[in-house]
């Protein structure tokens, strides 16, 4: 096989891939795919699942799994050269998954299987794949009139390029920006590893003092512990300016945020929706726009006063204690900090040298292991970059249930944030079970001097949260592709898995047993993890608040905005802001422009889901807080009615199965400390 990405036997090859690879790949899997499609719909044979199903799966999910692997190279190691290829691509995909969507033979066939009474037979996962794609052929133009049709496939390869091109204007930008400190009299404050980590990179780039980027690990030390007023505005600046007009023309969102919105909504409207938040919510759980702005106002109002409170201490303690009268933006988490310090008497510092990697990983997978009844053993496989591990998670019986990579720590060539993607997905095949695999990927700080990797509090929920994706992925119990795993779980119940793992970060029972000193391997205090415990909610008013300004920005752009009116998205935001929010940035705060989950990531009209899904991921952990939070007979429950059933049937009924009750915002709001 001279093309890895060709070769579907096992795991990605990923060191033998290269841009080379990609078109050929890609031009033959979808060749192959359009083959089959004219043959399965020229066949008079009545559809079935053997005949007609499978093999359209099969066909598939060899192109899902090739690109999937391109997307995750471009991603994680991106260049130049790989980057070209995939623009030159992605249109190519996009127009052949437009066709499909609107080829009028297949929609048949799928209809005429729901029609025949072979339907009946189905098990209840493939009846769902089967609604799932008459749901999807509808929302993919199959009814539209011809010249409709050819409209809407060219908007859906428009929008796919705007994406691509939105993140990477913004990775473009967050890169090229570098600050070079010579005095280290500017730099107090800042802790030691994150100085030496900047210097390393003043070193790398053959000049003396530190360097600073606007990467997480790079900038966020700066702006909570830096001393130097002046050097904090400087990377504030600089870091919610990016990808606007105040940078290079050719990367300024700007316009590409207004493209976006105008093509969606048109898109929508041809389908016959009034809005994209409309079409979006189609395959969610949530039912219409209006409920899901009714759900955020509701936590809004209850959140908006303990927000207040929250910036009023804030203000309060920096004006006696830091006699600072006015916060700016630059100066919030620099204050929140010292506050924090003064109020529970710990730092992010301080606390993070009882997290060093090795302590974390075995941690996490105690929990997994203890709960669920698995064993997690690192692992061999071909990887992208050397600092990848790989792991494989085994059942008592030793049979393989899962695997994940894991890509912890921030490079210049990888995108920002944290996230989870598939690379094979559970399913049944003629060899037996195909074992499910994950990518799980993060942009912590890395290891410095012989130290292992050191990681705050947050970092590490940050990382139980990816895993959280990752065991709904790989856990599943689904054996068709369609529904297997996180496919076909609605967009607002995905977060569930993910937040619900977040929950074992305040548990003494665990973090005892994982939180070790990386000097002295001392536990974490007692008295520590009580005052950790006593400011778990320290500014959760305003965290919130910040998180419902998003969530209602998101829905209003993509329901009730209208692109081509006089008020912009900027000024829709400030307008949302004026009602929900306790802080407001400065004017050159550009926050539409890097706000590429609803622009580039596939949360457009969905980004509630986040607080959505924190409902139901509150509710479904009180059983655990009920019954014990390490219960193996709960764990086991949690995996059969939720991690197991993937997409094979609503979220609402798997959390119902699970918990026995619809959910309620209680413990949402009494694990924020709003009850």
């Amino acid at each position: 096989m001279t093309n890895p990405l060709l070769d579907f036997s096992g795991l990605p090859r990923f060191p033998e891939i290269s841009p080379a690879h990609v078109t050929p790949a890609i031009e033959q899997l979808i060749a192959d795919n359009r083959a089959l499609v004219e043959k399965r719909v020229a066949d008079n044979t009545p559809p079935g699942w053997e005949n007609f199903v499978r093999p359209m799966e099969d066909a598939s999910e060899r192109l899902s799994r090739a690109w999937g692997q391109v997307s995750h190279l471009n991603a994680v190691m991106n260049s130049p050269e790989l980057r070209a290829v995939y623009n030159a691509n992605l249109p190519v995909l996009t127009a052949f998954y437009a066709d499909l969507s609107q080829n009028q033979g297949l929609f048949a066939k799928f209809k005429a299987l729901k029609a025949s009474p072979a339907f009946a037979k189905l098990t209840a996962a493939q009846k769902k794949i089967v609604e799932n794609e008459l749901r999807d052929f509808v929302l993919g133009g199959a009814d539209l009139p011809e010249d409709k049709k050819v409209r809407f496939k060219a908007i859906q390869e428009e929008l796919s390029t705007l994406s691509a091109k939105f993140e990477e204007n913004l990775l473009d930008t967050t890169n090229a920006f570098a600050l070079f400190i010579e005095n280290a009299d500017e730099l107090a404050g800042i802790p030691a590893d994150a100085l030496q980590v900047a210097h390393e990179a003043a070193e790398a780039d053959g000049k003396t003092g530190w360097k600073f980027t606007l990467h997480m690990p790079s900038y966020l030390p700066v702006m909570q512990y830096g001393e130097n007023r002046r050097l904090r505005e400087q990377m504030y600046t600089a870091y919610v300016t990016r990808a606007s007009e105040f940078g290079k023309p050719e990367l300024d969102n700007t316009r590409l945020i207004g493209q976006i919105l105008r093509l969606r909504r048109e898109a929508a409207q041809l389908l016959g929706f009034e809005s994209y938040a409309e079409e979006s919510l189609a395959t969610k759980m949530a039912e219409t726009p209006q409920q899901v702005l009714d759900f955020l106002n509701e936590l809004g109002a209850r959140a908006k006063p303990y927000a207040e409170r929250d910036l009023a201490e804030l203000h309060q303690f920096a004006r006696e204690e830091m006699a600072m009268d006015a916060l700016e933006a630059w100066d919030i988490a620099y204050a929140s900090e010292k506050l924090r310090v003064s109020r529970y008497a710990f730092s992010d510092q301080e606390v993070k040298q009882y997290f060093p990697e090795n302590r974390v990983l075995p941690g996490m997978f105690k929990v997994v292991e203890t709960i669920y009844g698995l064993s997690i053993h690192a692992s061999r496989a071909p990887v992208w970059h050397e600092d990848v591990k790989f792991f494989d998670i085994r059942d008592r019986d030793g049979q393989l249930v899962g695997q994940f990579y894991l890509d912890l720590y921030a490079r210049q060539n990888k995108r920002g944030g944290a996230w989870m993607d598939d690379a094979i997905t559970r399913r049944r095949k003629e060899s037996g079970i195909q074992v499910p695999a994950t990518y799980l990927n993060c942009n912590f700080s890395a290891p410095v001097g012989n130290k292992p990797a050191l990681f705050t509090h947050d970092e590490v929920i940050t990382l139980f949260h990816e895993f959280g994706h990752g065991l709904h992925h790989v856990l599943t119990r689904v054996e068709d592709l369609g529904v297997s795993g996180i496919n076909g779980v609605e967009w607002d119940a995905v977060e569930l898995p993910s937040q619900f793992m977040e929950n074992f970060c305040w548990e003494w029972d665990v973090l005892k047993h994982m939180a070790k000193h990386v000097d002295t391997g001392e536990t974490l205090p007692r008295q520590l993890f009580d005052r950790m415990l006593a400011a778990r909610n320290f500014q959760g008013g305003m965290q919130t608040v910040r998180q419902l300004e998003f969530a209602l920005f998101d829905m209003h752009l993509h329901h009730d905005f209208d692109p081509a009116g006089e008020e912009t998205p900027l000024q829709l935001l400030d307008r949302i802001r004026s009602q929900i929010a306790v802080l407001t940035p400065p004017a050159f705060n550009r926050f539409p422009n890097n706000f590429s989950h609803i622009f580039a990531g596939g949360y457009g009209a969905g980004y509630y889901s986040y607080k959505w899904a924190e409902v139901l991921s509150a509710d479904a952990y009180s059983l655990f807080e009920e019954n014990g939070v390490l219960s193996e007979a709960v764990g086991h429950r949690f995996w059969s009615e939720i991690l197991g059933m993937g997409g094979s049937r609503s979220a609402l009924e798997s959390f119902v199965a699970f918990r026995g009750r619809e959910p309620s915002m209680d413990a949402l709001l009494r694990h924020n400390g709003m009850s």
